[in-house]
Formats: C-alpha cells, structure tokens, sequence
C-alpha cells in the first residue's frame, strides 16, 4: 500500500482542529458558574435584545455598537473597566448595572439572578 503525504497531512490538520476546539469550549475554572446553562444563556441574551447594544460571537444579528463588543470576554480582567471579571460580579452587572456603575449606559433590564446566571454561563464561553 501506498502512502498519501496529502491524505496525512489533512488527517493531521483535523486532528489539531479538533483539539484546537475543546480548548476553546472549556471554561476556565476560576469562571464556572453555578446552575448556569449557556445554551439558555444565548436564548435570553437574544430575549432580553443584548444584540442592539453589543456584537456578540455565536449570536445572530448581534452587530451592535452602542456598548462594547463581547468578544472574548473570558478572558477579560474587568468589567465595566472596574470590577473584576469574577461569576458574583459578572451576574451582579447582568442583574443590575447601574448598581455597581450608576454611570453606565447599561441599563437595569430587570434580568433576575437565575437568569443572569445563564447569560454568564454563555459569556464565560466566549475566549
């Protein structure tokens, strides 16, 4: 039998693909969230019309402008630019921005804290 340098190198490239994309999709430890579900998370975040405001990978139509892009946000240290990128605090700023940033142009979207719980879960997955 004869070998196919091309065939190898395509077996190879899927292989480091697929590797490639279970370190993305893990969630780092430090950012898990409690009774958090992603899946719910990017229905609500398209429920409560984060997408207006903000791009969003992984959400349709989610090309706003108005506040920051999300892209990435795993891996941020802040939030809002002053708190740190923590579960308690990132569900606290969903829940309630204005509380811990009267200035912000975020507003109270009357998000409860189980639900603010499913859109951390799905932001945390985003690095």
């Amino acid at each position: 039998m004869k070998a196919c340098p091309r065939a190898a190198g395509v077996a190879v490239m899927v292989i480091v693909l697929a590797l490639a994309g279970c370190e993305e999709s893990a969630i780092p430890q430090g950012m898990r969230i409690i009774d958090g579900n992603p899946e719910r998370g990017a229905l609500l975040i398209r429920e409560y019309g984060c997408p207006t405001c903000h791009t969003i990978p992984g959400i349709r139509s989610a090309n706003g402008i108005v506040g920051p892009p999300l892209d990435r946000f795993a891996l941020r240290a802040f939030i809002a630019g002053r708190h740190a990128n923590t579960p308690d605090n990132l569900v606290h700023w969903i829940m309630d921005a204005p509380d811990m940033a009267p200035h912000t142009a975020m507003p109270d979207m009357g998000i409860s804290e189980d639900q603010a719980r499913h859109i951390a879960a799905y932001l945390y997955t985003l690095r």
